[in-house]
């Protein structure tokens, strides 16, 4: 075929020449993405228009959930290895995720009190509160609270998996493995540490983060995980509060579906900070 002819368009058809059509024995876009299965698990539960907004809006979080585990967890065998580099990306990638994920309760805003309050009673005792990839994330960055998994019981593989997860150590913890990897003194009831435990602040990690940050030339590694971390942290603690505000816009200080007091308790959620020792060394710098 000449050159001239590439991109060439069809008269019939007006398509380019070149453009496949014929998928009887090829995969296509659909097959690829098994698009059947995604756009056909939107069942609402009531006649109400606006049901379909918040179901997409929650099932979309979730995927969006799934590709920060995904990014998490590799970056912790990265950092367990002290091969801090690759991390670096796939952090990165994950404060990307956040922000879409922040950007996606403005979306949920849209949803007035009236309309929710047409739907709402269909969800049950459902509620974004049993969301177990949320709780696997929270795992991932050292929140740990065993008493949670209580409502995983009736799903054994999942509280399984949930388990297996509250008991390994955190993107912190692999953090702090680092430093000591590195040269840095570390406690050893830090470093040597029952996982399945929030991690506690601990001042011999502090003056730790303080040698790299007034290092940052020798320990220039060390600095960008710092950042990356702290960039995470402060994304997460954003979307608590864009969730907790959408909240009291959408159903005031109501208690929620799940049973939880609804605002009260996303306000005491904001409280638990990430990565301690990163913001209080700024202090003392």
């Amino acid at each position: 075929m000449g050159n001239q002819e590439i991109g060439a368009q069809d008269k019939t058809t007006g398509l380019e020449k070149e453009i496949q059509t014929d998928f009887q024995k090829d995969m296509s876009y659909g097959d690829y993405l098994h698009l059947d299965q995604i756009l056909s698990s939107q069942h609402r539960l009531s006649n109400h228009h606006d049901e379909m907004l918040f179901i997409i809006i929650h099932q979309t979080s979730e995927l969006w959930m799934k590709l920060i585990l995904h990014e998490l967890n590799a970056a912790i065998q990265c950092i367990l290895r002290n091969d801090l580099e690759p991390s670096f990306k796939m952090l990165s990638r994950v404060s990307r995720i956040q922000q879409q994920l922040i950007q996606s309760w403005n979306v949920l805003t849209t949803l007035t009190p009236a309309e929710y309050m047409q739907f709402r009673d269909k969800l049950g005792h459902s509620s974004g509160f049993q969301s177990y990839q949320n709780r696997l994330i929270e795992f991932a960055l050292g929140q740990k609270n065993s008493h949670t998994l209580a409502v995983y019981k009736h799903q054994a593989n999942l509280f399984e998996s949930l388990t297996k997860s509250l008991q390994e150590p955190s993107i912190y913890d692999a953090a702090i493995s680092a430093l000591a990897a590195n040269g840095l003194p570390i406690d050893d009831e830090v470093l040597i540490r029952d996982w399945s435990q929030s991690y506690e602040p601990n001042l011999s990690v502090e003056e730790a983060w303080l040698t790299v940050y007034r290092n940052t030339d020798k320990y220039w590694d060390l600095y960008e995980l710092a950042e990356k971390l702290l960039d995470i942290g402060n994304q997460q603690q954003l979307w608590r509060f864009n969730h907790m505000s959408t909240v009291e816009r959408i159903i005031g200080h109501k208690q929620g579906t799940g049973g939880s007091s609804g605002v009260p308790y996303l306000k005491r959620v904001l409280d638990q900070q990430f990565f301690s020792e990163l913001l209080s060394l700024r202090t003392k710098l």
